[in-house]
């Protein structure tokens, strides 16, 4: 069983900075791309920042220079550093990986969601 575990989200002012964490545990073989989305109420679930397992970044146009994505590859963590925080980054933020379990089978999971809101 794999998990995938968010935390760091909280009430932040606009113009602050918040970090994410997101660890993935459980019967991993390897993990390939990790990566952020978010869903603002009323709104479709939309693609923050992805980082490949050599550690290649992409981010929405929306985030770039405000946020940036790392890894730990020795804790299969991934980060969201996130800055110059706006009230539309106003989202819950979900961490999503790309897992081959120990079984074998490649698998996309998703944590549950760590709530951001920016707002003063």
């Amino acid at each position: 069983q794999v998990q995938l575990v968010e935390s760091g989200g909280g009430l932040v002012q606009p113009g602050g900075s918040l970090r994410l964490s997101c660890a993935a545990s459980g019967s991993i073989f390897r993990i390939d791309d990790m990566g952020w989305y978010r869903q603002a109420p009323g709104k479709e679930r939309e693609l923050v920042a992805i980082i490949t397992s050599g550690g290649s970044t992409d981010y929405a146009d929306s985030v770039k220079g405000r946020f940036t994505s790392s890894r730990d590859f020795t804790k299969n963590t991934v980060y969201l550093q996130m800055g110059s925080l706006k009230p539309e980054d106003t989202a819950v933020y979900y961490c999503n990986a790309q897992i081959i379990n120990s079984q074998m089978v490649y698998m996309d999971y998703w944590g549950k969601g760590t709530l951001v809101t920016v707002s003063s």
